[in-house]
């Protein structure tokens, strides 16, 4: 796992080789997959303090300030694996001003620090349906 945090976001980013293109689409929601919808949409609501603006036994939705969070249950879920072998797909990245405190808040709500912790600068946690999650301080964010 590549640390990101600490110099490239703080960088401005390539211009597109198209002048003045519009995007193709924006990012609306990202959407996990969980054993539990709402018990993981409850556990990203105390975490993100984001209220679910829907939540079932089937899917939950969170709403952010510009983005929401999307959770759906899935019959037979397969926590993904840690440490990763080569096949995560994605994972998330949170800032805080206090990541140790961040880490232990989360810990507290139900996720696990990952074993190995794979970086100096970052917390990997494991949110209670297994998936990986960073938390790095939010000063390295720009």
């Amino acid at each position: 796992m590549t640390d990101m945090t600490d110099t490239q976001m703080n960088e401005a980013p390539t211009p597109s080789t198209v002048a003045d293109a519009a995007p193709v689409a924006n990012l609306a929601m990202v959407t996990l997959d969980a054993p539990d919808a709402a018990a993981l949409g409850d556990f990203y609501s105390k975490v993100l303090d984001w209220p679910v603006a829907y939540s079932d036994e089937n899917y939950a939705m969170l709403t952010g300030p510009s983005h929401a969070l999307g959770i759906g249950t899935i019959p037979d879920y397969k926590r993904p694996d840690w440490p990763d072998d080569g096949h995560k797909q994605f994972h998330l990245d949170l800032a805080a001003d206090d990541v140790e405190a961040a880490a232990a808040r989360c810990v507290e709500l139900g996720a696990e620090r990952a074993d190995p912790q794979p970086g100096e600068t970052w917390i990997v946690l494991l949110d209670p349906a297994g998936h990986p999650f960073c938390i790095s301080d939010a000063k390295n964010w720009g």
